[in-house]
């Protein structure tokens, strides 16, 4: 059997009154949803993968190596937030080009890796431009860019998108979903939206009150009869 490329096992964390416990496998190459209701520790399911936050007990493994004491800068993981944080004085290329090296010290490797991430997202000819210049999906294309440079297997997705109308959410969704055939990227990205959750991931967790409550193929998980806890997040929203 392969190992997991990630692997939550009795991982415990307390945020105020909440104790909030996950256990997760994730095979390379997965791309899962994770979605539930505000508060429910979808936002701190991923900052304790990403090293964000420490647990309180239990072990988080990527690649098969204990995440314990790593912090943030140095594990196999890139994280994306709605929040895209380009900096408005910086060129495009040079915003992408900070996942390489924050100095900007970019050699002929450097500069064809940006030039390449940018092709990736679609944004070639815009190298120039800052980033008030660019549209909310260009910018947010420009972010999920300056990940691809980083080259971690392990990209975590926390709401990038939900800012965006529903077509554009889509694409952007269908974009990471190409990248990570293309580039052997493994998933997880965290929505409000469950049509997201329907378009884009082969797998999704539901997660309430700080534990993953459902785990199964999306399909599977969004046809009748639903879980109890499941339907009633759904409540009348449209399928």
């Amino acid at each position: 059997m392969l190992e997991p490329l990630l692997a939550l096992d009795g991982v415990a964390f307390r945020y105020e009154e909440m104790a909030m416990r996950f256990d997760l496998s994730v095979a390379r190459g997965e791309v899962v949803a994770v979605i539930g209701p505000s508060g429910a520790g979808k936002s701190t399911l991923l900052a304790l993968v990403a090293g964000f936050e420490a647990p309180d007990a239990g072990t988080i493994r990527i690649e098969g190596r204990d995440m314990a004491g790593i912090p943030p800068a140095r594990r196999p993981v890139t994280s994306l937030f709605q929040e895209h944080n380009l900096f408005p004085h910086l060129s495009l290329a040079d915003n992408v080009g900070l996942g390489i090296d924050p100095g900007l010290k970019l050699g002929d490797e450097g500069r064809a890796r940006v030039a390449e991430a940018l092709g990736h997202v679609g944004l070639v000819g815009l190298e120039a431009r800052r980033p008030a210049q660019l549209s909310g999906g260009e910018r947010q294309r420009a972010a999920l860019a300056r990940s691809l440079v980083r080259n971690r297997p392990l990209l975590l997705l926390d709401e990038p998108f939900a800012a965006l109308g529903p077509a554009q959410r889509r694409e952007m969704l269908d974009l990471v979903n190409t990248l990570a055939r293309e580039r052997g990227f493994t998933v997880l990205f965290v929505s409000h939206q469950p049509e997201d959750a329907r378009h884009a991931a082969g797998r999704t967790l539901f997660v309430e009150g700080g534990r993953i409550l459902c785990d199964g193929p999306t399909a599977g998980l969004f046809t009748p009869p639903l879980p109890p806890a499941l339907a009633a997040y759904l409540g009348d929203m449209p399928g």
